[in-house]
């Protein structure tokens, strides 16, 4: 899998729209959970996608502190389902982090993780902080990495 990072004024139309269709794909038909996926929000982020065979098969979206929450953020972590056995969840994740240090010059990252992904998301350091919560009707957690303890 090869990885890109755009701003999303650097980003194609045919790219935003294979962004936007993995995404709905996931998290809206796959998990069956309407929400507002089109959040005035990606104007702001950096988009890492993940490209094979020329197709966007994993994607993230990272935030510099103060866009999204206090800390820096990774959110919108989406593999496509005929490619999660080879391991892309974990490289496009290795690629964020490595983004928000090497571009936002940042070392703590927060997500807002779906509880069933946490022994995933612990694989790579970050810690769960509070109390399980629901958003959009799926249990959610909040989990923190400081790549400064690394």
């Amino acid at each position: 899998m090869q990885v890109i990072i755009k701003t999303f004024s650097e980003l194609t139309l045919n790219e935003l729209y294979k962004i936007l269709q993995l995404r709905s794909e996931v998290f809206v038909v796959e998990q069956d959970c309407i929400y507002q996926d089109i959040d005035d929000k990606d104007q702001k982020a950096l988009h890492i996608i993940g490209f094979k065979n020329n197709k966007i098969i994993a994607y993230t979206r990272v935030f510099k502190s103060g866009d999204y929450f206090s800390l820096a953020s990774i959110g919108r972590v989406v593999v496509k389902k005929t490619e999660r056995t080879y391991g892309y969840g974990h490289v496009i994740l290795k690629e964020s982090i490595k983004c928000i240090q090497q571009i936002f010059k940042e070392n703590k990252i927060k997500i807002s993780a779906q509880t069933y992904l946490k022994k995933f998301y612990e694989s790579h350091g970050f810690i769960k902080t509070g109390e399980e919560y629901l958003e959009d009707g799926i249990p959610h957690i909040a989990m923190i990495l400081n790549t400064e303890d690394s």
